[in-house]
C-alpha cells in the first residue's frame, strides 16, 4: 500500500526522537490521575468482557504497553517508528513489540479484545480519519474495547522541535464530537467520554473516548 506523505514524515522524526522521548515521559503516569483512571476503566471493561489480546496501537517505547500489562491485560504493542520500536522491545523485554502502520495493521478480523490508541491518531489529517478508524474498528471483536485519547480542539500545530531535536510534523487537534461521528461511523459506539482541563506544559484540553464494537 503506497503511503501518505505525512506518514513517512512522521515515522522519521519518531525514529529522531525515541531515545529521548521515552526519557523525557518516564513517570508521566506518576503525575496524570485522570490518565490512569482511564486506563484503569479500559482494563476493567476488557477483563469483564472476557479478556483477550490487546493492542497498544501506537505504542511508542511502551510505557503504557507495560502498565496495560500491570493491569493484567495480555497486551502487546505496534508502532509506526522502528526507533520506537527498539526502545520497546529494551525495556519491556517481556512483551511483544512490532513495526506497523494504523492504516494497514498485520492482524486478522476481530483479533483484539481491546485496543488503546492512546494520541496515535494526532498525525493523521481529519480527513483521512475514517480510513484509521474503519482499520482499528476491523481488528476489533464484537464487544471489544477501544479507548482513544488526543488533543481536544480544532487545528494543526506545525512542529519544527520536539523532545529536543530539530524536527518537522503536524500534530491535529480534533474536536471529540468529530471523533466521535467517525467511530459511530464504522461501527464503534462510544459509552464514555472524558474531557479534562490543560495540566502543566499542556496548552490544550485532552479528549479521552472510550467505545465498544458493536
Amino acid at each position: 500500500m503506497d503511503e501518505p506523505a505525512h506518514v513517512d514524515v512522521t515515522r522519521r522524526a519518531y525514529d529522531t526522537v525515541a531515545v529521548d522521548y521515552e526519557r523525557l515521559l518516564r513517570g508521566a503516569l506518576d503525575d496524570a490521575p485522570a490518565d490512569r483512571a482511564v486506563l484503569a476503566l479500559f482494563a476493567e471493561l476488557v477483563r469483564s468482557a472476557g479478556g483477550g489480546p490487546v493492542g497498544d496501537l501506537g505504542c511508542g517505547p511502551g510505557r503504557l504497553t507495560g502498565h496495560l500489562s500491570a493491569l493484567g491485560l495480555d497486551v502487546f504493542g505496534i508502532d509506526l517508528s522502528p526507533g520506537m520500536v527498539e526502545v520497546a522491545r529494551g525495556l519491556h523485554p517481556g512483551l511483544s513489540f512490532r513495526v506497523g502502520s494504523l492504516r494497514a495493521l498485520d492482524l486478522v478480523d476481530g483479533e483484539l479484545a481491546g485496543v488503546l490508541a492512546w494520541y496515535s491518531i494526532i498525525h493523521t489529517p481529519p480527513g483521512e480519519l475514517p480510513i484509521v478508524c474503519a482499520e482499528i474498528a476491523r481488528v476489533l471483536r464484537p464487544g471489544g474495547q477501544l479507548v482513544v485519547a488526543f488533543q481536544a480542539g480544532d487545528a494543526v500545530v506545525q512542529h519544527e522541535r520536539a523532545y529536543g531535536h530539530d524536527v518537522r510534523f503536524d500534530a491535529h487537534r480534533l474536536a471529540p464530537h468529530a471523533v466521535e461521528a467517525v467511530l459511530r461511523a464504522v461501527g464503534l459506539v462510544v459509552h464514555t467520554r472524558v474531557v479534562r482541563d490543560a495540566e502543566g506544559h499542556e496548552t490544550t484540553p485532552q479528549a479521552y473516548l472510550l467505545a465498544r464494537r458493536t
